[in-house]
């Protein structure tokens, strides 16, 4: 028996597991694995409260995102409300400006008619002038003047059309 080899690593096993027993390596194998156990659950909390953290700030962002969307969307809602009342704007005080361009438009035509109107009466005036004064000085016969004041009359008209 003491010549077999089987015994004598059988007898150093058991010495060995009397010497690890003795030093208590069994508890400090333990306590080891404890804490890391610990150490490996305390950054599973902490990965699991950053993950947290994470997707609240992941729905912030997005809430302001939507918030900022909305913003946008209502600006240009609003800048479109207003350029449609510019145009509006616009329109009419183009429609008033053109009205009161006419309006002088017309007034000046109205007073160029009355002073062409003015104009031709005193030339009207002039031509009867003129030919009661040749009348006179030629001394015409009563029926010849009469036909020639009408002739001039008749003339007269065909000039201010």
């Amino acid at each position: 028996m003491f010549q077999d080899p089987t015994f004598w690593v059988a007898v150093a096993f058991f010495g060995f597991l009397a010497l690890i027993t003795y030093f208590k390596a069994p508890a400090l194998i333990a306590k080891q694995l404890d804490d890391r156990a610990d150490r490996i659950k305390t950054e599973l909390d902490e990965a699991q409260k950053l993950r947290e953290d994470a997707q609240a700030l992941f729905a912030d962002y997005q809430r302001q995102q939507r918030d900022a969307l909305k913003t946008a969307d209502e600006i240009v809602a609003r800048a479109k409300e207003d350029a449609e009342i510019l145009r509006k704007e616009s329109i009419a005080e183009l429609e008033n400006s053109l009205a009161r361009r006419q309006e002088l438009a017309e007034a000046k035509i109205r007073q160029a008619e009355e002073k062409a109107v003015a104009e031709v009466q005193n030339i009207a005036v002039d031509v009867a002038i003129a030919a009661a004064g040749k009348l006179m000085t030629d001394g015409l016969k009563e029926d010849q003047s009469e036909a020639l004041v009408e002739k001039s009359i008749k003339d007269l008209s065909s000039q201010l059309n």
